[in-house]
Order: C-alpha cells, then structure tokens, then sequence
C-alpha cells in the first residue's frame, strides 16, 4: 500500500479517536456542569453523570454544588472607636438553579467578588454598633446578626450556611483594660457575696434568738399560769429514792426547803 495513504489512514482514525473522545463528559458528584459551545453559555444546566457533547466545540465545565468553606478576615470599627480584627470561615453553597448564572456573572468562583465583601460589610455594620468589649463577650450575638446582614445582602443567589467566628484581636492597650476590668468586676461580685452571706448568718442568729426567747416566755407563761406544773415534771423525773428535805425553817415565815436526794432504794433499809 501506498505509504502517503498509510499516512492518510493513520491521520482519520487518530481525528476519529480524539473526535470520539471530545464527543463525551462525566460530570462528578456534587458538581453541576455549565455547557459553553463557541463562547454562548447553555441554560441549562448538565446534573451529575455521563454524558455527549459537540466534539471540539462545546466543553462542560462543572462547578460545585456541595458545601464550601473558605477563610476571611477583616478589620472593623466598634462605637467607642477601638479597632477590631476578627478571622471567621465563611460556609456557604451554590444551589443548582444558579449554576448558570454563577458561571456567567462570577467565573464560576463567587467567593472574592460576591460573599466575601458582603460578609465583610455586615460585620463591620454590626461592630459598630457594639463597644470592643462587648464584641468580644457576645461574639455568638455578633455573628448570629452578622450572617443575617450578610444573607440579606447576597440575596437568594447563593446559600449562605454559617460564619465561624474563629479569633478576636484587639489592641494589647484595650486586652490589658478590659482584663482589668474583668478582674474587677469579679472582686466587686465575690466581696458582694461574702456580704450576703455575712447577712444570711447575722439574719438566722436573730431568727434563732427569738426562737428561743419564744420559748422561754412560753415557758414562764405557762409556769405562772399552772403552779403545779413544777412539781408534776418533779415527779415524771423522780427515780424512785427518797429525797431528803433540808429547810431553812418553820412556818410561813420559814424559808425555802432544798431537797436533796438519798441514796436509799424505793424499798428496804437505809444504806449503812
């Protein structure tokens, strides 16, 4: 056979062979894929799979639709004026229905030319708003405010998952006086609480004096009103011994009479 037409042969198959590869696309999980003939963007949107295509003319580029999560930082302003620079991850998904247009608008790369600026300036809005110290107590309130800022801002173009506010950093000048304060405020609450329960002390030994001072007039109203009711508690509590019986005299005039107990048994003779 001729060899210009082994050339020739060799030539078409090699054309039909990248022809064939050119002619087919796999668009992987959690990626959608853009069609692109000639420079004018399709519509629609490829899913996830296999599929054929315009060989040399048309190319598939896939762009994800899964989670994505990319770093920021920025520096903001609080109300009394003191710099702020905060470091948070930005989570955030491209939904299927804007694929297209992300690809058309953005390069298919949203991040620095959409979500980043407008995350940035729905924290510096809300930081200003707020003091250094306060942005640094209630950073959870900070960034649930912020996501909603910047979710209003991005629209419904994309999904704005979640910001992770990872660090704070102040100025060393403004740390040192809010630790200092901090320190103080802790000083201020405990010197509180020990008053407190110096309070709670003096209030029940009071309570419990006049306790006891109840008792004792109730026991001398009782005494006054029942006169024999010394002499009943004498005999609950005798023992069963004789008591000797000291006077100090006779007659009305006499004086009061001791009683002494025995050591003699309830029957029997005195111990000798």
């Amino acid at each position: 056979m001729n060899p210009a037409k082994l050339v020739g042969i060799g030539l078409v198959i090699l054309v039909l062979v990248i022809a064939g590869s050119q002619s087919t696309y796999v668009v992987d999980p959690g990626f959608r894929g853009v069609e692109v003939t000639l420079g004018k963007v399709s519509t629609a949107f490829k899913p996830q799979g296999f599929g054929s295509k315009t060989p040399f003319v048309t190319t598939i580029i896939s762009i994800p639709v899964r989670q994505l999560t990319n770093a920021l930082s920025t520096d903001c302003y609080s109300s009394d004026l003191q710099q702020v620079h905060v470091s948070l991850r930005v989570l955030y998904r491209i939904p299927e229905a804007s694929v297209v247009k992300i690809y058309s608008e953005y390069s298919g790369d949203p991040f620095d030319s959409l979500i980043a600026p407008r995350v940035q300036e729905a924290l510096k809005e809300v930081a200003a708003l707020q003091s250094a110290e306060m942005i640094v107590k209630k950073r959870e309130d900070i960034k649930v405010k912020s996501l909603a800022a910047a979710r209003e801002k991005i629209g419904s173009i994309l999904i704005l998952e979640d910001l992770v506010v990872e660090n704070i950093v102040l100025s060393k000048e403004l740390e040192t006086a809010i630790e200092s304060k901090m320190v103080q405020e802790q000083e201020a609450a405990k010197a509180r609480f020990t008053q407190q329960k110096a309070q709670i002390e003096a209030d029940t030994a009071i309570i419990r004096a006049k306790g006891e001072a109840e008792a004792i007039r109730i026991r001398a109203e009782a005494i006054r009103d029942n006169p024999g009711l010394i002499q009943l508690q004498i005999v609950e509590k005798w023992d069963g011994r004789s008591p000797l019986v000291i006077g100090g005299g006779s007659g009305e005039s006499g004086g009061a009479n001791i009683l002494l107990p025995l050591n003699l048994p309830a029957t029997g003779s005195p111990r000798k």
